[in-house]
């Protein structure tokens, strides 16, 4: 007989989901960056860079929090928003909408992380492992200003220039 699932086991499965999501990511912001026309977007995706860094080496500390090794289980998820960035940056390539549209695909990679994060840190509460709560804190209160950042760029800058080359 099957040995029953429980909210410790869904949670250690989340963690190394966000585990392959966060090292897949860190391989792909350096491609954004390049691809990037503004510099101001640039430097906000090698920012992001180093700041993922910083939550690739928290997330180990949640794996020895569980006394775990860090691993990581394929997400497909990420591993789909990614592609469509791909996408975003070959069929944009030198059009005035490309940043706009790498906006979009760090959004979405923002938005996934934080879902992730979030559910996270409230299981590791319920798992009675608040050391472990403080450090998807962390990392949620990151992945907001990110987003809220890039919110920022695409109002003042991205997206006007995307829509004034339309007119």
């Amino acid at each position: 007989m099957a040995k029953e699932k429980t909210l410790e086991d869904l949670f250690l499965d989340t963690l190394k989901d966000i585990y392959y999501a966060e090292r897949k990511i860190l391989k792909a912001l350096p491609k954004m960056a390049r691809g990037a026309k503004s510099d101001k977007l640039k430097a906000a995706f090698e920012k992001h860079r180093d700041e993922t860094e910083g939550q690739v080496e928290r997330l180990q500390q949640v794996f020895e929090i569980f006394g775990k090794r860090a691993q990581g289980k394929t997400c497909p998820a990420i591993d789909g928003i990614i592609e469509e960035g791909e996408e975003i940056l070959e069929e944009f390539k030198d059009t005035p909408a490309l940043d706009a549209g790498l906006v979009s695909a760090a959004q979405a990679v923002e938005h996934y992380e934080i879902t992730r994060y979030g559910t996270l840190r409230r299981w590791a509460e319920m798992l009675g492992k608040p050391e472990a709560a403080k450090l998807f804190e962390d990392t949620l209160k990151e992945e907001k200003a990110t987003d809220g950042n890039l919110t920022d760029f695409a109002e003042n800058a991205a997206n006007k220039k995307a829509l004034m080359a339309a007119e």
